[in-house]
């Protein structure tokens, strides 16, 4: 054994014995072991097909709730425009209100909202495939579509609930100045957006999946999405000062995409720290063989996501002089 592979093996030995340091290991394996950053990638493929019409319908519904009251629904899209740093302005100049009556407006925004179920069905599969949740247990159509369009409309009240609360801490902050203003203002944003990843979470993964497992995952998207908020102008920010001399206007659709990947993979490392304390999956050795327990419950949970019928039974097996074996089905 050479000094490489037993500085390895030591360290190896020294994280599995400290649980501080085996958790974010056993995350970060399990994050690779489910190509996080892949399922991160569709997501943000589908939401930045489906972010114009989003945006499209929330102007529409803002121009007609709003129509008496022009500077506060120029404020309500400025502050939710917000929420995509640096690139938010320019994607407020290229949409606009969709300007049917009736039964056309009814039938844009259905057509709308069906053409952005993408992201939605991308989030369920990502969910539940970081969840280990078998293709034979994952909900099915129609009840996949009733939860995509949930995932749909759940943001979206919470963008503007988040907007909302933004907008009248500001008009107080002008009557009652300090820390105390911005404090209440940011514990209202952090307590809303763990309801709303909470219940986004619960319409994207399957109902084996209980709302108290889902929790953690909430207040960890939740707190992610605040720091995001905070240090956001300044990621997009510094993305797009390497980009826009080569790029130009494409420079703002680059910041939109990196923008949304960003959200998806913190966001899908926040479920996988959620999953990983769940089932209880560390500690995880870094250079196997040996492998620990939690090693083959994990590859057994891999395993069972490909079942695609409850009368099948998976059996995971490690050979050699590590011989146990793992069943499910």
């Amino acid at each position: 054994m050479n000094m490489a592979t037993r500085a390895l093996r030591a360290a190896d030995a020294l994280q599995q014995r400290h649980t501080w340091l085996a958790v974010p290991v056993a995350v970060w394996k399990k994050a690779s072991d489910d190509r996080a950053g892949n399922l991160a990638a569709l997501i943000a493929f589908y939401a930045f097909v489906a972010i114009f019409p989003l945006l499209l319908i929330l102007v529409t519904v803002l121009d007609i709730v709003l129509k008496h009251d022009q500077a506060l629904r120029q404020r309500l899209l400025n502050s939710a425009l917000a929420q995509y740093p640096v690139i938010g302005p320019q994607l407020e100049h290229n949409i606009g209100p969709l300007r049917q009556t009736g039964l056309a407006l009814v039938t844009g925004v259905v057509v709308t909202l069906f053409g952005a179920r993408g992201v939605a069905i991308a989030a369920q599969n990502a969910l539940n495939s970081v969840w280990e949740i078998p293709i034979a247990r994952r909900p099915r159509f129609p009840w996949s579509w009733v939860r995509s369009f949930g995932l749909i409309l759940i943001p979206g009240l919470g963008l503007l609930g988040t907007t909302t609360l933004s907008i009248i801490a500001s008009g107080a902050g002008r009557v009652l100045t300090g820390f105390g203003v911005h404090a209440a203002a940011f514990a209202g944003s952090l307590v809303l957006n763990i309801g709303v990843f909470w219940l986004a979470f619960r319409l994207a993964t399957a109902s084996e999946i209980s709302w108290r497992q889902l929790r953690l995952g909430a207040v960890i998207g939740a707190v992610i999405w605040q720091v995001l908020q905070a240090i956001g102008g300044y990621l997009v920010a510094h993305q797009l000062a390497h980009a826009s001399p080569e790029y130009g206007t494409f420079a703002i659709v680059l910041g939109l995409i990196f923008w949304l990947y960003l959200e998806a993979e913190l966001t899908l490392y926040a479920v996988e720290a959620n999953v990983v304390r769940a089932y209880r999956l560390w500690p995880r050795s870094i250079a196997p063989p040996p492998y620990t327990q939690q090693d083959l419950r994990a590859y057994q949970l891999y395993a069972q996501v490909e079942q695609r019928r409850e009368d099948i039974e998976i059996t995971v097996r490690v050979g050699g002089e590590d011989d146990r074996e793992t069943t499910s089905g």
